[in-house]
Order: structure tokens, then sequence, then C-alpha cells
């Protein structure tokens, strides 16, 4: 750990331009962590994976408004600069881009960047809007960065899928790495939005994980895809959670009812009181 530093933080994009001057000035490489802060073991499991000889590490916390809905979790959502900005430190982050709204939508803003396909289903539906603003925050990261290489968890998969995809069709100069999703001692996903958990939800939500994968080796195995899921639906609702989706499909294309040569992801939304989470399980081809 780097115990008693201080991340060096910039909030314009001058300054973050100068900073990167400065690291390519070494000869450095840039690696990009974009997070909406509210940090935790997850988001430091990027840092590290970012962290290489020669390479800088920048971290970005911005808490996208346009990738919220309107009856979504904005204004709520867990803010906690100062107790971020040490935890970066300490896991040897080289700068902390920490822009605002003003700064990342300034008046006459009207640039929207769209991914058709793998933003359709699953989250995209239930969400509309939210992976137009995800792929426009995240180009404008890319843009104000420079950056060489970028760090995303694998928990948000169809958003790291979105990122892939617009990345290839603009023959952006970046390379997308995915970090496998962190987890807590029994099995849940690690999330900023787990806080909005009470004791007792929190028991019941190690549900969601354990069915899933349940679900994943009953399939792996080549059960029924449709009886298994019904069957983790049927799980899941037993456990208390309100389900958004629970559903295979494509590990690349995100299409449904993929094709068991091919690697898939068994991927689920669901509520628990009004804390909405998600997950996702890898399954290899059945050769």
């Amino acid at each position: 750990m780097f115990e008693g530093l201080n991340v060096h933080t910039v909030r314009d994009v001058k300054g973050l331009r100068d900073a990167v001057a400065a690291f390519r000035a070494e000869g450095a490489d840039i690696a990009l962590v974009p997070t909406m802060g509210a940090l935790h073991a997850g988001h430091m499991a990027l840092i590290e994976a970012a962290r290489r000889p020669g390479t800088k590490v920048i971290a970005s916390i911005f808490v996208n408004p346009r990738q919220f809905g309107p009856n979504e979790d904005l204004a709520r959502y867990p803010r906690r600069e100062a107790a971020d900005a040490r935890l970066l430190a300490e896991h040897g982050c080289d700068l902390l881009w920490l822009p605002s709204v003003d700064v990342m939508y300034p008046d006459g803003f009207a640039t929207n960047v769209s991914v058709r396909g793998v933003s359709d289903g699953f989250d995209g539906a239930a969400r509309p809007g939210h992976f137009d603003g995800v792929a426009t925050v995240v180009t404008k990261l890319f843009q104000q960065t420079g950056a060489d290489v970028a760090y995303f968890g694998e928990k948000d998969y169809q958003q790291l899928a979105v990122i892939r995809r617009f990345v290839a069709d603009l023959d952006l100069d970046i390379e997308i790495v995915g970090v496998p999703t962190q987890r807590d001692d029994d099995g849940l996903a690690l999330s900023s939005r787990n806080i909005y958990l009470d004791e007792e939800q929190r028991a019941k939500a190690v549900a969601l994980p354990r069915t899933l994968g349940v679900a994943a080796r009953a399939i792996g195995r080549g059960a029924d895809v449709a009886d298994a899921l019904a069957e983790a639906r049927t799980s899941l609702i037993a456990a208390g959670f309100e389900i958004d989706y629970v559903a295979l499909a494509d590990a690349e294309t995100l299409a449904e009812h993929p094709a068991a040569d091919r690697p898939r992801r068994l991927l689920a939304a669901a509520r628990m009181g009004s804390t909405r989470l998600i997950d996702n399980i890898a399954i290899e081809p059945n050769y």
C-alpha cells in the first residue's frame, strides 16, 4: 500500500491534459479506470490490474447524469470524494480526474453516442437511454485522457460489451480490459449500491449469485436452458427478489438463444426492496 500519500487531483480539462503530457514526457503509457465513485474493493482490483511497469494510472470519478433514468437514484447515489481520493492514493493511483457536470456537459453540448444491438436488451430494455449515457461519457473520458488502455469490471457485463462494440466500430486506439467480478466472502458481487441494503436484505441478496451458479452449472452440463432459467426465476422470487430478467446470451453479441459451442453469459438483474442488483456468470462452450 501507498499509505500517507495524496492522489494528485485535477478538475478541468486543461489540468488533465497537462498532467497527461507530463506522463507522456516520462515515456509512460496511460491506463484509465472510469468510475462513479463510492469506491470499494472491486474498483481497487481495477486499479491493481492497471498498475504495470511504465504505466501511469488515471482514475476518473463522475456520477454521470446521462445514464440515470428519471426515477433512478441519481440524487442519492453515494458520493464520498475525500474517502475515495484516500483509497486511490493507498492503492497507487497516479491521478484522479474529478470533473463536474458543467465540465463534462458544458452549455450547448449536443452529441450522443448510441450503440445498437448489444445495448438493446436486458439493462438496455429495462433502463431506456442508459447505454447512450454510458457510451457518450466513456467516449469523452477516452478522448480527454488519451488513454492507451482502460479497465472495466465484468460485473457490468452488458456495459463492457457496449464499450467494446463502439471502440471497434469507431476504430478507437485503446485496449479494453475486462476484470473478473469481485465478490464478498459469501459470493455477492461488490457494488456501490450494496450500501442501500439493510441487514435482512443483505442476507437474502446472496441468493442471486448462488441461484445463478446453480443454473450455470446445470446449463454447462447440458440441461434444458428454458427449464434452468425458469428454475432460477422461481428461486429468486422465493428469496424475495423482484426480477427484471434472467437470461442466457452470447458472450460477445449478447444475442439470446446462443449456440452451445460459443462462450455464453448467464445474466440477471433483480430488485431486493428498492435496490437493483445485477450479476452474471460465464458458461464455457460445449464442444
